[in-house]
């Protein structure tokens, strides 16, 4: 178990952190999560901006997707968890991707970030829109296509705690 690699993928707002976290946790396996916040902090920057800047330059995702892959390779097993892990960490052992209606999505990031609905509702369609066109461009890779993961979960009406949990069993169903 100790070598297991997890990858944990989703749009904004579908849980992958919050229960990437948990399954790491609960297996003992390192978490990863560098995403584009990893990235805007890092560099002084708004999440808004270093989408901006990704729109027409694509160092920002392959940079992204680059330093998350490479902690993911080494010192053994881990969970990561991305929009696009379940695509570029080829050798996980078990994919997982999760899913949301939009409105799901908008309420929880609503509830972690605040703001009005009206508005995280049109910021999140717009990012996944973006997403959508630049994982196309830069990788040929459509997030709307991941019928080979070896588990996709609606999480639109289950807790984290829950979403683990089925990702857990997924994963000893697999090691035993």
């Amino acid at each position: 178990m100790s070598d297991l690699r997890i990858a944990v993928s989703g749009k904004s707002g579908c849980g992958n952190t919050t229960v990437s976290k948990i399954v790491a946790d609960v297996l003992s396996l390192r978490f990863i999560n560098f995403t584009f916040r990893s990235l805007a902090e890092e560099k002084n920057l708004t999440l808004k901006e270093v989408m901006e800047k990704a729109a027409g330059d694509d160092f920002w995702d392959r940079e992204v997707d680059r330093r998350q892959v490479a902690i993911a390779r080494e010192n053994g097993g881990c969970v990561l968890g991305s929009r696009l892990a379940i695509w570029m960490l080829k050798e996980a052992d078990f994919k997982v991707y999760l899913r949301a209606k939009p409105e799901t999505r908008a309420a929880r990031v609503l509830k972690r970030e605040g703001g009005s609905l009206e508005e995280v509702a049109a910021f999140t369609a717009e990012r996944d829109r973006q997403d959508r066109e630049r994982y196309l461009r830069i990788y040929q890779i459509d997030n709307d296509i991941y019928d080979f993961a070896d588990l996709v979960i609606d999480t639109d009406e289950l807790d984290p705690e829950q979403i683990a949990a089925l990702i857990i069993e997924g994963v000893q169903k697999i090691t035993k």
